[in-house]
């Protein structure tokens, strides 16, 4: 499958296995790291927006670990799927290869609660790359058709220097 990802790099630190449905692993091969707290994750391409740019899916399946007193997905597993969904949708598009980048902001909006139980999904658009820049905008959401909104954000990447 060309999934538009650098193979030996991305396979150098991620899982990066096909799946069924589409999906790809998108989990460090350290477990020490932070990530794995909130693994496994998957990422998919999804079908372009309506103006032709291109979109992807990161999925996490918040448990009892991720929650808040509320029962609710805590807002910093929110927050920490949207940062890591940054960067799996870029190598999903083809934007990054898997060096150093980093995320320069990130704005969000929590509109609704996380479930716990069910898959919280990042659906994250690329809105426009530059030679150093991604920019990146999206919804966390639950529930069939994406109908119950978590969260939005909008996010930028600074890419790895050319070395």
């Amino acid at each position: 499958m060309n999934d538009g990802i650098e193979e030996p790099k991305r396979r150098e630190y991620f899982s990066a296995e096909e799946l069924d449905g589409g999906w790809i692993s998108w989990d460090l091969k350290d477990p020490t790291r932070f990530n794995s707290f909130i693994e496994p994750l998957t990422v998919r391409a999804e079908p372009p927006t309506a103006d032709g740019r291109p979109c992807a899916r990161v999925r996490m399946l918040p448990e009892r670990k991720h929650s808040n007193l509320g029962n609710n997905v805590h807002g910093a597993v929110t927050l920490a799927l949207v940062d890591i969904a940054l960067f799996a949708a870029s190598h999903q598009f083809g934007s990054l290869n898997a060096g150093h980048s980093v995320t320069l902001d990130l704005s969000t909006q929590f509109v609704g609660a996380g479930r716990v139980g069910e898959p919280l999904d990042a659906v994250v658009e690329l809105v426009r790359e530059t030679g150093r820049l991604i920019f990146l905008r999206g919804l966390v959401v639950q529930g069939e058709g994406d109908s119950h909104i978590v969260l939005s954000f909008a996010g930028t990447i600074r890419k790895a220097s050319q070395k």
